[in-house]
């Protein structure tokens, strides 16, 4: 994931109606919560911690029955979350509904199926590896809550309120225009093109003990985070044309170039 969305300053019809201030400021915050929840979530569930169901928690059954299960989910998953972010879904959903709220729904669907990875994913314990030393153990469990901080502060690099819905809907209820979009490459985007995805693949692969499952999870998203990077960038030069061509000649994408 990398410099923004392709939004830009439109109003929407009736968005001057209090009913529809109102409802839209409502929906795009309970999306908000709602990612948010599942944000959290999601860490106890890769880290194994402070959640009631995590990543290689409950009943172990068939290893091939919860490798078709798990791959299912991911799956819708990742139809989901690549496929309403293609522009022309984005264009069809501009016709559907009022612009200020399209980010919302995005992220709304998104947290819905990622909610559902969680409640149906079936663990696979057999072991990869398992660090036992306390002190490693404990370093690599600090790396992955680094993979998670770059998340979280990637996201705030190119406003987090606007990337997860929040901004537009107050700022409609408050009568003002959606922002343009430009591009900007703030902060550790002048080190890397995607430092969201890069944190997560840290955070899903830095496991003291990794399971089949784990890794599985971990695996499978890294490959979707490969295709989810063509298929943004393909958007990003649409969107951005040659400025984004020569960010990207400059830039590496996943891991900062030393020379």
């Amino acid at each position: 994931m990398t410099i923004m969305t392709d939004h830009q300053p439109r109003s929407a019809p009736g968005s001057d109606r209090p009913l529809i201030r109102y409802a839209g400021l409502a929906f795009g915050t309970l999306s908000y919560v709602i990612f948010l929840g599942t944000f959290l979530y999601a860490i106890g569930f890769v880290s194994g911690f402070l959640v009631p169901k995590t990543i290689d928690s409950g009943e172990t059954g068939s290893p091939i029955e919860a490798i078709i299960v798990n791959l299912v989910v991911l799956s819708i998953f990742a139809v989901q979350h690549s496929g309403m972010a293609r522009r022309g879904f984005k264009r069809m959903l501009a016709n559907a509904v009022p612009p200020f709220v399209e980010r919302s729904i995005y992220v709304l669907c998104a947290s819905v199926a990622l909610l559902s990875v969680f409640v149906f994913w079936q663990p696979i314990n057999m072991i990869v590896w398992n660090v036992g030393h306390p002190g490693a153990a404990t370093a690599i469990l600090a790396l992955s809550g680094f993979g998670w901080l770059i998340v979280l502060y990637s996201t705030f690099l190119i406003s987090h309120f606007e990337l997860f819905g929040l901004k537009q809907v107050v700022l409609n209820f408050a009568g003002r225009a959606l922002p343009v979009v430009d591009f900007r490459t703030p902060g550790l985007y002048r080190l890397v093109r995607h430092p969201i995805y890069l944190g997560f693949i840290i955070a899903f692969w830095a496991a003291p003990v990794m399971t089949v499952g784990h890794l599985l999870f971990a695996a499978v998203t890294t490959a979707y985070i490969f295709v989810g990077i063509a298929l943004e960038e393909r958007d990003l030069v649409a969107s951005f044309g040659d400025d984004y061509r020569r960010y990207r000649a400059r830039v590496a994408m996943l891991l900062p170039r030393i020379f």
